[in-house]
């Protein structure tokens, strides 16, 4: 019985630390789109830093799965639940380093101002942060439903993601200088286009670790 009290420490304190990699996550990809609307090079400095930090929770996360793994006995519950963290850090480190990828274009713009009003951008964002959240809440009380209605939201970021090329395309064909902004800020689209995409496979990380099924929410 100690044992397994040990054991279920551990678990619990697995995944408290990777609910706070999920909000590091979120507040870094704020703080990343945020410098862009001011292009704020010390905010982008900030976050590419903050990647470093971002990356050791993953490996510590990562390390501690397998050493529950390999110096405990955890029933198949318990496995799922391990394997789910194992992917879901994954998918939060990918995330960041998205995140990272718009502060690294801000410093490129070097203060060139966007060739249209940022509102795609910052409503994108605004709603793949909401995915992560509702995607975490639903990992958390253990919800595949809620974590299916959260994927399906991604069929919005899907098409602001469309829309915004399809504007830039149109900047970037009536003004040639604008090329060069308007290429970067597809970039930005394409990665906050991405964040949703993994925001949606902790989504079906939920659902395989509720039923131990494996469902592709992308489709």
């Amino acid at each position: 019985m100690a044992a397994r009290s040990a054991f279920d420490e551990q678990l619990s304190l697995l995944q408290r630390d990777m609910l706070r990699m999920g909000v590091f996550v979120n507040e870094a990809i704020d703080k990343a789109v945020q410098s862009l609307q001011k292009l704020d090079r010390k905010l982008a400095e900030a976050v590419i830093d903050g990647d470093e930090v971002a990356d050791r929770m993953a490996i510590d996360l990562q390390q501690r799965c397998l050493q529950l793994m390999a110096l405990q006995q955890p029933l198949a519950r318990d496995l799922r639940v391990i394997g789910t963290v194992l992917k879901v850090v994954t998918d939060l480190e990918r995330m960041a380093d998205h995140a990272t990828d718009i502060a690294k274009v801000v410093l490129r713009l070097d203060g060139d101002a966007p060739p249209k009003p940022l509102l795609d951008i910052p409503l994108m964002a605004q709603r793949v942060q909401e995915m992560n959240r509702e995607a975490l809440d639903a990992w958390v009380q253990g919800d595949s439903e809620r974590a299916r209605r959260m994927a399906e939201r991604d069929d919005e970021i899907d098409g602001l993601y469309r829309r915004l090329f399809d504007e830039l395309l149109q900047v970037m064909q009536s003004d040639p200088r604008s090329v060069r902004t308007a290429t970067y800020l597809l970039l930005v689209a394409h990665y906050l286009e991405r964040i949703g995409d993994h925001a949606t496979n902790l989504g079906e990380w939920t659902i395989y670790q509720e039923t131990g099924e494996l469902q592709d929410l992308n489709g």
